[in-house]
């Protein structure tokens, strides 16, 4: 990701993020095998567990880093505040981003925290593996995981002889996802991070109660749907099959690996939604929907509530901005050991995944010091009004469509 920094500026960096964390470890010797930890989860080592991680520190043996993860007197919730701040620093801008997701780490035993047979969207299909909910920040600067739990279902929470063997706090009593992920949200936003959205895809987006907290705590959202979501009486792949033509716009979502991510989009918005005690409404409700090119049958949904100036261009933009955990989570694993730990317990499950989500972040930092000179804000064209008064819904039309039907007459 950024062979072509320089050494010094990669250690200049690395020094003061070492620096502004350090005040999390009461030991001397926690912090040199914290640095030890981190160094090597963005070091050339295979495997990045406890053994080739000390390997690559020079240690005869792993114990000083597995001392580190399990019986090291450190707070990891500390450090992820740390962590919270440096990417609020670094990568952070009015309109940032939430972007919430879960992803499954497969294990071979039943003794790890949380482990059991469920599914894991990572995989695919039901695993024996842990599920890890996850926070991720993303702005035109760039995006970083900035918060963790992990999910432990009622076969865990249930049976406390089994919660004290793996270390679980007694106060830790079960959870669903989505409300881990509210909880991370409300960390967030007392964090120093700059949120403006929320998305996520349709495990959270189809829960009303989520999509209501997040309009409780006043963060604009764009959350995926599945086709059978209800939005005012009708299911949305109903509302969106009448959507007119002209409705139908082509925009980026984003780049990709291989450039612009080109879908079509119709959207089209919903009635005002009115504070209580207050007249004038404040937000508006929008359904949305994102169609392949190459396979138009391929059609994805979406609810949202946005500022009452916003277009359609900023509802696509951060819709686009929900596959980014994808890439933190790819990156994270590839390039920071994120799911290469061997601890079991649930202490060390969580510091391991900080001190990963800590290399990420000075990844992404660096990484966006090096690409970010020149880079040029697209403007965002008009959204116009549909004129058809028999719709039940307010349709917002192509620009280009509208045009060329209105000089071709």
């Amino acid at each position: 990701m950024i062979h072509d920094v320089p050494t010094n500026a990669w250690n200049l960096e690395l020094e003061e993020l070492f620096l502004r964390t350090g005040a999390r470890f009461c030991r001397v010797e926690s912090r040199r095998r914290m640095r030890d930890y981190v160094r090597g989860l963005l070091g050339p080592v295979g495997r990045k567990n406890s053994w080739q991680l000390a390997e690559y520190a020079g240690n005869a043996t792993p114990h000083g880093l597995q001392h580190l993860l399990s019986h090291s007197r450190w707070d990891a919730d500390g450090l992820r505040d740390d962590l919270q701040a440096y990417v609020a620093e670094q990568l952070g801008t009015p309109t940032g981003v939430l972007i919430l997701d879960d992803t499954g780490f497969v294990k071979k035993g039943i003794t790890s925290a949380g482990a059991q047979r469920q599914y894991s969207g990572t995989a695919g299909r039901t695993e024996n593996c842990q599920i890890g909910v996850f926070a991720a920040y993303a702005t035109t600067r760039g995006h970083a995981l900035v918060d963790r739990e992990l999910y432990l279902p009622k076969s865990w929470t249930e049976d406390r002889k089994r919660c004290q063997a793996a270390r679980i706090p007694n106060e830790r009593i079960f959870a669903t996802k989505g409300q881990l992920a509210r909880d991370m949200i409300l960390r967030a936003l007392a964090s120093p991070l700059p949120i403006a959205w929320v998305t996520a895809d349709s495990a959270y987006g189809q829960d009303s109660h989520f999509r209501r907290f997040l309009e409780d705590v006043e963060l604009s959202y764009v959350v995926a749907v599945p086709k059978s979501q209800q939005v005012n009486g009708p299911r949305i792949d109903h509302l969106i099959a009448q959507a007119p033509p002209e409705a139908w716009q082509r925009l980026s979502a984003g780049q990709g690996a291989k450039g612009e991510r080109f879908y079509d989009w119709a959207a089209a918005r919903l009635p005002a939604v009115t504070e209580s005690g207050v007249d004038e409404p404040t937000q508006q409700r929008w359904v949305l929907a994102r169609r392949s090119i190459s396979r138009p049958d391929e059609i994805a949904y979406y609810l949202a509530c946005a500022p009452l100036d916003a277009t359609v261009v900023d509802l696509v933009r951060v819709a686009g901005c929900r596959w980014k955990i994808e890439e933190c989570f790819q990156s994270a694993k590839n390039e920071c050991g994120l799911d290469q730990y061997e601890v079991r317990r649930y202490v060390g499950w969580h510091r391991h995944i900080t001190l990963a989500m800590l290399a990420h972040a000075f990844l992404a930092v660096m990484a966006v010091q090096e690409r970010e000179k020149g880079v040029s804000r697209p403007t965002h064209p008009t959204s116009w009004i549909s004129p058809q008064p028999k719709s039940v819904v307010c349709w917002q039309l192509n620009p280009a469509t509208v045009l060329h039907a209105a000089t071709t007459c």
